[in-house]
């Protein structure tokens, strides 16, 4: 059975914030400070109650959201290659233990994609992982001529 992804709720924040923390343990960060947990759910609950971001998250029975994709909406000067000036950046693609290998994070993604697609999204970007690589280049992501550069 193929999964299937729903746009997450502002009643969802908690189990982001659970399915965030299993993202960064995966990535080796130190988790336990609660205060992060605290200030995360109070930004998923109020970022899910406006239009510029959205998060895909599919459910499991009695389990809740086990897997989930953010897109957080930018609006940037028309261009182009993006009349509208709308972009997104893909981050927070996370599965719990226990739930992976499912197809919960492509299902996830497909529908984030369709929607921002359906809002006429010019742009989308996100960091990889050489875990998810894969699965993004399947999706239709392809290298940038310019990298992202940062500065801390």
């Amino acid at each position: 059975m193929t999964a299937s992804a729903r746009l997450a709720v502002a009643a969802d924040a908690a189990a982001l914030v659970a399915l965030r923390a299993a993202m960064f343990d995966a990535m080796g960060q130190d988790t336990a400070d609660p205060r992060w947990r605290t200030a995360a759910q109070r930004w998923f609950e109020a970022a899910l109650a406006g239009d510029d971001v959205l998060v895909a998250v599919v459910d499991e029975p009695s389990a809740g959201p086990v897997a989930c994709a953010m897109a957080v909406l930018e609006h940037r000067a028309p261009s182009p290659t993006n009349p509208a000036g709308l972009a997104a950046h893909l981050s927070q693609v996370s599965t719990l233990p226990g739930h992976r290998r499912r197809g919960h994070a492509r299902a996830c993604l497909s529908a984030l994609l369709a929607e921002l697609d359906r809002r006429g999204v010019g742009r989308t970007d996100l960091f990889a992982t050489a875990d998810g690589e894969a699965l993004y280049l399947d999706l239709g992501f392809r290298a940038s001529p310019y990298p992202a550069l940062r500065r801390p």
